[in-house]
């Protein structure tokens, strides 16, 4: 069965661009097949898509040796495009109509990767969400805002850096792979994307999550504030505790490292 064109699939559907969902339709098969192909090897995975929109990345997905594609979409115009795409998918392709943040990722087989152009609007949510269980998932293979990207890539003392770096790499390599122009999505956007690319570490962390987010919360919670002051307004001896983990009390939250974060959670 051959597959009508992404665009007369939109028409056919209504699938008009809805700002409240923040839609943004990437139509050039050529940009969605090297998405996919950043994602690495897919042989055998349990691929889950949020937001499939008209398919295009889905369609790529589909091309690819993954077992089986789950798309998670919340526009029910979109279900019914998924649904024709089943016809010619059969059983690789599974279909929830809902909200991405409230899906059970336990019903998808492992081993299991994300690949998702995520809405802007709820991209931390669900990045946060993910990085809670990121050992649940061989990769994460996301399409994001280029500002937020580039937080997650940021080393220490750099503008950048703040509470979704440190998140992000304590628990995965994170690689911003390659940019995608406004002009690559129907409508186009204001702003340039990125496709950033997370492999959660082998290792188990050896800190607990909720306490690990706590630590970096209250850290950047005033990022120009000495980090001393900052512990010690919150009944915590400031000096001491840095001076444990090798820190000077004149430091900020932005020139911890990801180990030295770790290190100051475990005396918290």
């Amino acid at each position: 069965m051959t597959l009508a064109p992404l665009r007369e699939v939109i028409a056919k559907h209504g699938l008009d661009a809805r700002k409240g969902l923040g839609q943004n339709f990437i139509l050039d098969l050529n940009i969605t097949r090297k998405i996919v192909r950043g994602a690495g090897d897919l042989t055998g995975v349990h691929v889950i898509e949020i937001g499939p929109g008209p398919g295009g990345l889905t369609r790529a997905i589909l091309e690819s040796p993954a077992a089986d594609v789950h798309v998670i979409e919340l526009d029910s115009r979109a279900i019914g495009i998924m649904e024709e795409l089943k016809q010619t998918a059969g059983d690789r392709l599974h279909i929830t109509e809902g909200d991405a943040l409230e899906f059970n990722y336990d019903h998808v087989p492992a081993p299991r990767a994300i690949i998702a152009n995520l809405p802007y609007h709820v991209a931390s949510q669900l990045l946060i969400g993910w990085l809670q269980r990121a050992s649940d998932f061989q990769s994460i293979t996301i399409m994001l805002q280029k500002e937020m990207a580039q937080r997650l890539a940021a080393k220490p003392r750099t503008p950048e850096y703040g509470r979704l770096s440190v998140m992000c790499q304590w628990l995965c390599d994170v690689k911003i792979l390659f940019d995608v122009p406004g002009s690559a999505f129907v409508p186009p956007p204001k702003v340039t994307s990125s496709i950033v690319h997370l492999i959660p570490h082998l290792s188990p962390p050896d800190v607990d999550f909720k306490k690990m987010e706590k630590t970096v919360a209250l850290a950047f919670s005033q990022r120009r504030k000495m980090l001393k002051g900052i512990l010690n307004a919150n009944s915590h001896n400031g000096e001491k505790l840095l001076s444990e983990i090798g820190v000077l009390p004149t430091a900020r939250a932005e020139e911890l490292t990801i180990q030295q974060f770790t290190a100051l959670a475990k005396l918290l």
